[in-house]
């Protein structure tokens, strides 16, 4: 009897270290590797984001991220490819595999924190209200009543609801698919505002030449990052790496001055 329970306390022991040891080879971060066995790096996008993503006259697909994840991956020896998603699913294209992150003027939140892993903060930004230059609103309290135009499954409706007396007190929020598209309803009074990023907004009243302003009051101040899958923290650290090598060089610098005539990147800093 002695002996069988022996036996079998041996059989019950080596099975638990054959699971362990299983568990420990699931467990194993293979998401760099990943990456540079197929050879390229799948970046998700709103491609009508501009200056961080867009598509230029050529239809090509250029930007301040685009250009600062073309030279990552160059240091990292893979080959950048660019992937318009629906902003609206951008967790679902990447959970699912895919893309390989999403960077394109990314707000880092609290709740998307809970979903994914983010790479260090490396442009700042804030959320603000564009109106038609025309506009008799000056403040957050003008837009008592007022319709809002925003980005569906942007940070500007996340910035609309950590402002709670802003929010009841508007009239109305409307959803665009694209920023783009939710400005030219602005420029032809379908919307008394617009909530947007700071930088994407600058951008295009000075690109367009549109009679828009901004409003000199901010909702919240925010941080751009690159967003990846919540297990993938070899690939995540490979790009940081890469990120804090050019901003030491200086080629991270020299990528923000071409696009917004100064180093606004706080890599590093």
């Amino acid at each position: 009897m002695k002996k069988a329970i022996a036996v079998l306390f041996i059989s019950v022991l080596a099975l638990s270290l054959a699971f362990a040891q299983g568990g420990k080879e699931s467990s194993v971060d293979s998401s760099l590797d990943k990456v540079k066995e197929k050879g390229v790096f799948v970046l998700g996008l709103d491609d009508s984001f501009p200056p961080m993503g867009f598509r230029d006259e050529n239809g090509e697909i250029v930007g301040f991220d685009i250009d600062v994840a073309r030279e990552v991956c160059s240091r990292l020896g893979v080959e950048l490819v660019t992937q318009p998603i629906d902003w609206n699913s951008k967790e679902q294209e990447l959970a699912t595999g895919n893309i390989d992150c999403i960077w394109n003027g990314f707000t880092i939140t609290e709740e998307r924190k809970d979903n994914m892993l983010f790479s260090d903060p490396y442009v700042k930004n804030a959320q603000v209200i564009v109106v038609n230059a025309s506009s008799p609103v000056n403040t957050l309290a003008d837009l008592a009543g007022a319709s809002i135009g925003v980005q569906a499954g942007s940070s500007a409706e996340s910035a609309i609801e950590d402002t709670p007396e802003f929010a009841s007190s508007i009239g109305e929020i409307i959803q665009f698919k694209e920023n783009l598209t939710a400005l030219m309803d602005l420029e032809i009074g379908g919307v008394d505002a617009v909530v947007m990023d700071l930088l994407v907004a600058n951008d295009n009243i000075n690109r367009s030449g549109k009679d828009f302003r901004i409003l000199s009051e901010t909702l919240v101040d925010e941080e751009y990052g690159i967003g990846f899958r919540k297990n993938d923290h070899a690939l995540r650290d490979a790009v940081q790496a890469e990120l804090e090598a050019m901003a030491a060089d200086g080629s991270l610098a020299e990528i923000a001055e071409k696009w917004f005539g100064a180093d606004i990147t706080v890599v590093g800093k």
